[in-house]
């Protein structure tokens, strides 16, 4: 699992396959978080917009 910030926008990106794929579908679950999917419909990765808004340090350590 790659994760990958953008400061400029406050925004995190979590991948979640270890190969990379094409986006082939997003779905915006909210005004903050994206779901990126791959041709065969499995989850590749997680967009947070305004991240250091939505999550906090203490969630970041124990996702990693």
């Amino acid at each position: 699992m790659d994760i990958e910030i953008d400061y400029e926008v406050d925004a995190d990106y979590i991948t979640i396959q270890k190969e990379k794929s094409e986006v082939a579908k997003t779905i915006e679950v909210d005004e903050s978080i994206i779901l990126d999917f791959d041709k065969n419909g499995k989850l590749i990765g997680v967009e947070i917009l305004n991240a250091s808004k939505n999550l906090n340090s203490s969630v970041l350590k124990e996702v990693l």
